[in-house]
């Protein structure tokens, strides 16, 4: 059950919180902006949570008396929980070779598709095999690195893929029968 609570008062707590929140806005962006790349976090986010404790507070003892004081403290402490949880979150790390939902059948046919996969990219012409090669890495590698591998400048990689990866389709589309229509052709 709520407390019963004067119209005239919430509307004079509404009015002062509104100040307090208009007043606050740039410290706040600034102080969070400050400490996010420390805490793993965008400053965005880093805001978004200094704000809501900074609503708590307005709700419970009303606004804090040094309220820039208040707001760096609730930034740095908003960043050391982000970092606290950063650590402890585990990455994921998802094998799909391990998945034994659908059987023996289903790892079959996975494999097999990788192995047709493999061995379209290995008749790709030019620098292509090394190219998809490395993106289908299990490392999973940033472009700088594949460009670093294979000693092109990153600024052709995005073409290259896309001719190499047209290339890779168009041979393993004709490889691919055509699906069948269904009931009545039009």
């Amino acid at each position: 059950m709520t407390p019963y609570r004067d119209t005239a008062t919430s509307r004079h707590d509404t009015a002062t919180s509104g100040h307090v929140v208009g007043a606050l806005q740039a410290l706040v962006s600034a102080e969070a902006t400050a400490e996010a790349p420390a805490a793993a976090i965008e400053a965005g986010d880093l805001e978004q949570a200094v704000w809501v404790r900074l609503l708590e507070q307005l709700g419970g003892d009303g606004p804090p008396p040094d309220a820039a004081r208040w707001v760096r403290t609730a930034v740095r402490a908003e960043a050391r929980r982000a970092r606290r949880t950063a650590s402890r979150e585990l990455r994921y790390r998802h094998d799909p070779s391990a998945d034994t939902t659908g059987g023996p059948e289903r790892a079959a046919l996975r494999n097999e598709r990788r192995r047709a996969l493999r061995a379209a990219v290995a008749r790709t012409p030019g620098n292509c095999p090394r190219l998809l090669t490395a993106m289908l890495s299990p490392h999973d590698p940033t472009y700088r690195e594949i460009a670093g591998t294979l000693g092109i400048s990153q600024g052709s990689l995005g073409p290259m893929r896309s001719r190499c990866l047209g290339c890779l389709r168009r041979m393993l589309a004709a490889e691919v029968a055509a699906p069948e229509h269904r009931g009545k052709e039009r």
